[in-house]
């Protein structure tokens, strides 16, 4: 297998690269506005599952599907490609594009 020299990416390549990247950002930004607040989603989530034991149940449960989804997402073999691990990108750029259209309408995150 013979290798081939590789083109340089496009303006518009670059352009959407740059795009993307952004969105990302948006989206990290905006989750760590929300988590972090005074009263936001992170210590509203922990006064719900410290609330009863019943609720505290939850939490093995959730490390098991949070050690599930990683082992999904990450490669099982050296030499094995996937695109799976993509993924993460592509949930956290349609969140920073939910932020940025919350910001463009409302002017508020």
């Amino acid at each position: 297998m013979s290798k081939q020299p590789r083109k340089p990416d496009s303006l518009l390549d670059t352009l959407l690269a740059i795009g993307r990247l952004l969105l990302a950002c948006l989206g990290v930004i905006g989750l760590g506005v929300h988590l972090f607040r005074e009263d936001g989603w992170l210590q509203q989530g922990f006064a719900k599952l410290f609330e009863s034991t019943t609720t505290m149940l939850a939490i093995p449960v959730i490390i098991l599907l949070i050690y599930i989804a990683n082992r999904w997402l990450t490669a099982p073999e050296r030499g094995e490609l996937s695109s799976r691990g993509n993924i993460p990108l592509y949930i956290m750029m349609a969140i920073g594009g939910y932020f940025l259209y919350t910001l463009a309408t409302t002017g508020d995150f």
